[in-house]
């Protein structure tokens, strides 16, 4: 569905050359759904601009929907959705009255369109609000407008340009249940840019990211993290009258070969405190747990904090991308 080599754009700013993105390969196939993610700047946007024939490459070459999207930019137009990161609706306009609009814009033949709307309308819960204008909805109720105007063409490709920023978490899950019943319901492929790692995380089946305009890593949320990041064990264990080395000292003692680091500590209440760094965190807990026990330690306290996406870029590029959201 999507075929990018070598994209590559470059803007001058201030008469100083800006390299927004910096040949990025790109393949994804018809159904899936791929998660662009990086920190602003990044070229995400760029990209994706490009891919919609928005913006012209500076070098490369990308093929959309099986067209060219510098020779034949008609072409990928007719077969996408393209959801950007503002409201695309005018907010003096009535809602029914701008999907019809969006219909006529893919000459899409009028009944079809009544047809359409009708169905979209009901699918992104936007029954009773027709007859209002743009402005009168709120945050949630545009930017499900939003979506479903990107729809009326029913595109074969979806583009998503961070479509749940500035929605509150109830508002955001809203959104994501029509989309993703939608997408089970049609199969329709989509590219999404996200700055919020749970949609990434639970919803996409490969992540691309993206750094200084290049990809970095590309692979499924589960893979990146078992390569680019560790689950993190803390052990709080009671204090034996020989002292804290003493305890530590046998604790380690009994760790596996999967634990690749300890970070070792003791609280203001006296306990010893194990940080370990492991691949199969969940895992691992159980029969350690046994083996102190075992050995006459006592663990006063457990916890596990799984890898996270946000793990797997500090490690890469030494910034968190929560920061970047925030």
């Amino acid at each position: 569905m999507v075929e990018a080599r070598g994209l590559t754009k470059t803007f001058t700013r201030k008469k100083e050359l800006v390299e927004a993105v910096r040949g990025i390969d790109l393949h994804v196939d018809a159904g899936e759904l791929v998660a662009f993610l990086g920190p602003n700047g990044a070229g995400k946007s760029t990209t994706l601009r490009m891919l919609t024939s928005l913006l012209r490459p500076t070098a490369g070459t990308a093929t959309v929907a099986g067209f060219d999207v510098l020779t034949q930019p008609d072409e990928v137009r007719a077969r996408i959705g393209y959801i950007g990161q503002g409201n695309a609706a005018g907010h003096s306009y009535r809602v029914l009255d701008e999907l019809l609009n969006q219909g006529r814009f893919y000459s899409v033949p009028k009944p079809t369109a009544q047809q359409r709307a009708a169905e979209v309308i009901e699918a992104f819960e936007l029954s009773g609000l027709e007859k209002r204008t743009v402005a009168s909805l709120s945050g949630g109720q545009r930017r499900r407008l939003d979506v479903a105007m990107g729809l009326m063409n029913q595109p074969a490709l979806l583009f998503l340009d961070e479509p749940t920023t500035g929605l509150d978490p109830h508002a955001r899950a809203n959104l994501w249940q029509h989309i993703l019943a939608l997408r089970e319901q049609t199969g329709m492929t989509m590219l999404l840019t996200t700055h919020y790692l749970d949609e990434a995380d639970s919803m996409a089946e490969r992540i691309v990211l993206i750094d200084h305009g290049e990809v970095i890593a590309d692979a499924t949320p589960e893979a990146l993290k078992r390569q680019y990041a560790d689950d993190a064990v803390t052990l709080s264990l009671a204090t034996s009258p020989t002292g804290a080395g003493e305890v530590a000292g046998r604790a380690r003692a009994l760790l596996p070969d999967s634990v690749t680091d300890v970070t070792e500590s003791v609280t203001p209440a006296g306990a010893v405190e194990l940080v370990l760094r492991t691949a199969n965190g969940p895992e691992l807990v159980p029969p350690l747990l046994g083996a102190l026990a075992g050995s006459g330690l006592t663990v006063q306290s457990t916890d596990v904090r799984q890898a996270s996406l946000d793990d797997v870029f500090l490690n890469l590029t030494g910034r968190s991308l929560r920061e970047e959201a925030a």
